[in-house]
This record gives structure tokens, sequence and C-alpha cells, in this order.
């Protein structure tokens, strides 16, 4: 037997809406079961932010300094931010360093924020807009600060939309949606949901982490 050569499978809301009411041996009927689905489609991705389940999302930014500027707001679709460079050139040579994350109390502890020179430092305030905050406060406005940036996936507004997500997390959001589904409409089985879309979570975020090489050198200087 021929293999079907695709592997453009991508259900719309509708579909993964109509799977999750049959998990939770319900039919979709009515139109607001359909608005309340999305609605719980949309609150359970607001939960992949907060568990950080959501990496295909992450994007390069960059913003060149100003001089005596130390804060740039980002954008409020940014959740987080990962990694921070600055990158200066200097004479055809570009350079990239990496600043050290502070927190909002180490950075609310410096005595003067406003000190000129190459930035080595970050603070992130999460606000409804998160504005990146620097230190030293940049000396010139040639530098270039870039970031790994964590943005919000696309949010559901039409039945007809797909998700913003790849293949492999399907399974993860249609047993969620079956588990948020259920504690409205079938609350004998919210426990045996949750129980699988707990499992499906951890084999999602264990596939989504970062991997790299790990070595381990022992010290012989003693021997």
């Amino acid at each position: 037997m021929a293999t079907s050569g695709s592997t453009n499978f991508e259900p719309d809301i509708t579909e993964f809406v109509e799977e999750a009411y049959e998990r939770c041996g319900l039919e979709l009927r009515t139109g607001y079961d359909l608005k309340t689905a999305i609605r719980s489609a949309n609150l359970m991705l607001a939960e992949w932010a907060n568990r950080g389940l959501n990496q295909w999302t992450i994007e390069t930014g960059t913003q060149t300094v100003t001089e005596g500027t130390n804060s740039y707001t980002l954008g409020t679709n940014v959740i987080d931010v990962l990694d921070v460079t600055i990158r200066r050139t200097v004479s055809g040579t570009t350079t990239d360093v990496r600043l050290d994350k502070l927190s909002r109390s180490e950075f609310f502890n410096i005595p003067n924020k406003a000190t000129k020179s190459k930035p080595s430092q970050y603070f992130l305030d999460k606000q409804n807009n998160p504005t990146l905050f620097i230190y030293p406060t940049p000396e010139n406005s040639t530098d270039i600060i870039r970031f790994n940036k964590l943005t919000r996936m696309d949010d559901v507004d039409d039945a007809k939309n797909t998700m913003d997500m790849p293949f492999r997390l399907f399974p993860c959001f249609v047993a969620g949606l079956a588990y948020y589904i259920s504690i409205k409409k079938n609350p004998q089985l919210t426990a045996q949901l949750k129980s699988i879309y707990e499992e499906e979570f951890r084999r999602a975020a264990d596939q989504d982490e970062d991997r790299a090489s790990f070595r381990v050198r022992p010290s012989i200087r003693n021997y």
C-alpha cells in the first residue's frame, strides 16, 4: 500500500474543538459551544506562556542604543527575554559581549544608574509593555543590543484559524483543550483528562527544551 506522501495535516480550530468535545464524551452542537471552547483555548495559551512552552516563538530582536538612555520598550507581545548581548564594531571588527541579568532588587539598588560606560548588565521589567533596562548607561549611540525574546502565540480569533504551533504540539493542545472544556461541560472526566493533559504536556516540554553538550572534567591537581 502506498503512503500518502503528504505532511500537511493542520486542523483548524473547529476540528480541534470537535476532537476535544469527543474526548469529553460530548458533541459540538451550538455556536456557543464553539465560542466557549475558543475562549478556553486562548486561556490555555496564556497558561503555556507561564509554563514557558512556546520555544518556537523565540525571535532575535535588536535595538541600537542611544547615548544616555538606559531603557527600551520591547512591545506588548514579548513574554520574556532569554539572552542579551551588546554588539560593538571597532575598526571593522564586530564583537558580541554577553550581558548579565539583574534582579529587580539588584537594579533598584544601583546607586547611580546614569553612569556612562559600555553596558554589562540588564534588567527586564515585565510590565504590560516590557521594558529592558541596561547598566551602565550607553556611552555612545552606535552599540547594538541583541536579544532572544520569547513572544506571545497568535490568539484564536476565528473558528477557521489554524494554530501557531508545530504539529508535534497538536496532541498536547487537544488534550489540554479537552481538560479545559470538561471543567465546564463534564466535570466527571476532569481528573482523567487532566492526567492525560499533564502527560502530554511533559512530553511536549521535554521535546521543546534546549539541548547542549555537557562535559565534566575532574581536577587532578592534588593527585
